[in-house]
């Protein structure tokens, strides 16, 4: 058995370490509860400021969750569809006009089918995550959020890209257009 860290320094310190991969989740990332940390290069949505990895000085954090299960969280959610991820629509929303991603209403805006694919591809290609297994992850995440101030973050956070990423979202969910009244 593998004792987990429970202190918000300890956690801290394993999401600042080896970024893997996103297309290495699903072989790579367990099944346990925990917490997990998005990263980019600088180059990868410029106007976003995100700290800078300690080591790997070419990637910077954009995002940090938490989950009940990591590998389903990052697999099936973060790289599957926007309906199930505010990263991915996040997302979805400062790529809309370089990528011509499309939205759709369903019971709420979702990229279409083919554009769900494209951003996922994007994201195996342009985006690295770490994680640190932890069986109350909500205990810390508030504490792991303003340690690390990832700007995708709303939730706990504050700082300048606060502003700018809730414009993403507001236009994420305006491309879909007016919702259609049955």
């Amino acid at each position: 058995m593998t004792t987990q860290p429970v202190s918000v320094e300890a956690v801290t310190a394993v999401l600042l370490g080896d970024p893997t991969s996103a297309g290495d989740v699903r072989r790579l990332v367990p099944a346990a509860a925990g917490l997990y940390a998005w990263w980019a290069s600088p180059d990868v949505l410029p106007a976003l400021t995100g700290p800078t990895h300690p080591v790997n000085l070419d990637l910077r954090l954009l995002y940090v969750g938490i989950a009940t299960k990591l590998r389903s969280r990052l697999a099936s959610n973060h790289l599957g569809r926007t309906g199930s991820s505010t990263l991915r629509r996040t997302l979805a929303g400062f790529l809309l006009d370089d990528e011509q991603y499309r939205t759709r209403w369903t019971d709420r805006v979702v990229l279409v089918d083919d554009d769900e694919r494209r951003l996922t591809e994007w994201m195996v290609k342009h985006l690295h995550v770490t994680w640190c297994e932890h069986a109350t992850p909500r205990d810390v995440e508030q504490s792991i959020i303003q340690t690390l101030r990832p700007p995708l973050n709303v939730d706990h956070a504050s700082g300048p890209m606060l502003d700018l990423v809730k414009a993403a979202r507001r236009y994420y969910y305006a491309s879909a257009g007016p919702r259609a009244t049955v």
